[in-house]
């Protein structure tokens, strides 16, 4: 088959396909940083929400018609979806649309899991009558070609096709963890399993499900049904619907690869706060793993009309100056000095200030004479002058919440800065 009917033959494909991001989860182990927000709207990458890396796949993969399904604490996340994904046109059949929890089904029924989210919107789902159902989370970062996924899908004659990762055998137990036979087939699905099989012949290695799956449509809206009607059902993908498909329908994988190399591509969950802190690290370096200034699969996301960042006072132990890090624009490094951190918009950093390997998420304020390494600093925070954090193991756990690996997560309510007590 020429490149030019592929081509033509994959577009084809992702107009006839239906994206819904399930982006509904707090993410409960990222902590305090999800006190006020759900996990897919935690800013990321110095400019970015979580949720911008699915939607810009979708966009980028031409696949323009995208439903997210939100639940806990989803302001935000709305906010800035109608705020950043509002440019595709309805006209054409173009759409980011929301779907909360909205007691669709009776007066109590929130969601009860990843599948009878999905399933308490069928109504939507058929009035859009979609050939394919592209499933994806909401909270991982990557960038992927969804096209060459949903033809695989097609061309394997699947009912279902699940994107697969290999990761090795310490992170498997956070993911869903899959068996395949010589066919590329699925033979056995363990979500979170404590003893993961590792794969022939890779040392160490497991295959894990990325949670995003790729359905026949009418065929998802059977497996739907009848799970809604299991009482025993936890109503969730990985627990329940996938695991009863297996030995009696067709479900493949489509290894998430570089099409040259074959080497496993970039794919983040960001779900603790020490990957949180070093995915963001990575970002830092000379050459990451993933290309933020890649032009031709740029990430989009709502920005704020704000000014350049500014570096100011050139005095010996007041100079303003950054190495190697990231600084968004609106920043004021005002006689500070900031090392291989990355800042967010708007963030201030007074005189004689020392922030190293530092994470500051939008509109912070650092006071003067503070010294501030390995660290997360949550939107809005005013750092009193004179902090210190990252000297003291046992005085940063009194304070502010520190993990295992040393990284220290400082919020407002940490700092007595209540969001419901500001004026």
């Amino acid at each position: 088959m020429s490149a030019a009917i592929t081509s033509r033959f994959v577009s084809r494909l992702t107009r006839e396909t239906l994206a819904l991001i399930l982006a509904g989860g707090r993410g409960s182990r990222l902590k305090q940083l999800t006190l006020w927000r759900a996990k897919p709207a935690t800013p990321f990458g110095g400019k970015y929400r979580i949720i911008d890396f699915p939607l810009s796949n979708c966009i980028n993969s031409g696949i323009r018609r995208v439903c997210v399904l939100t639940q806990y604490k989803a302001h935000s996340l709305i906010q800035h979806i109608q705020r950043g994904w509002g440019f595709l046109r309805g006209e054409f059949g173009e759409f980011v649309e929301l779907l909360p929890a909205q007691q669709r089904i009776d007066e109590t029924s929130w969601y009860k899991g990843t599948a009878d989210a999905v399933y308490q919107n069928l109504d939507i789902i058929r009035s859009h009558a979609p050939e394919f159902v592209l499933i994806l989370a909401g909270d991982h970062i990557y960038k992927m070609d969804y096209g060459p996924m949903v033809a695989h899908h097609v061309e394997s004659k699947a009912e279902v096709t699940v994107g697969s990762v290999e990761v090795s055998h310490e992170r498997a137990r956070e993911f869903g963890v899959l068996t395949v036979n010589e066919r590329n087939e699925v033979i056995r699905f363990v979500e979170k399993p404590q003893e993961p099989e590792t794969l022939p012949g890779r040392n160490g290695m497991v295959l894990a499900s990325m949670g995003i799956y790729v359905f026949n449509t009418q065929f998802l809206y059977n497996q739907l049904i009848e799970d809604a009607e299991n009482p025993d059902s936890h109503h969730d993908f990985g627990k329940d619907l996938l695991p009863r498909l297996l030995g009696r329908h067709r479900v493949v994988i489509y290894p998430f690869s570089d099409v040259q190399t074959k080497t496993q591509s970039y794919w983040r969950d960001v779900g603790t706060v020490d990957a949180f802190w070093e995915s963001n690290m990575e970002l830092v370096g000379v050459d990451p793993e993933l290309n933020l200034y890649d032009e031709h699969w740029p990430i989009w996301t709502y920005q704020e009309q704000l000014p350049p960042a500014k570096f100011v006072f050139d005095d010996d132990g007041r100079r303003g100056m950054a190495v190697d890090s990231m600084i968004a624009e609106g920043c004021i490094i005002s006689g500070g000095y900031v090392n291989h951190s990355l800042l967010f918009p708007r963030v201030q950093v007074h005189s004689f200030v020392q922030l190293r390997d530092a994470v500051v998420l939008p509109e912070v304020d650092i006071g003067r004479y503070c010294h501030l390494s390995k660290i997360i600093i949550d939107r809005g925070c005013v750092i009193p002058p004179g902090t210190v954090v990252g000297e003291n193991p046992q005085e940063d756990a009194r304070r502010f919440y520190r993990t295992e690996k040393g990284v220290v997560l400082i919020t407002r309510e940490m700092l007595g800065q209540e969001l419901h007590r500001v004026r």
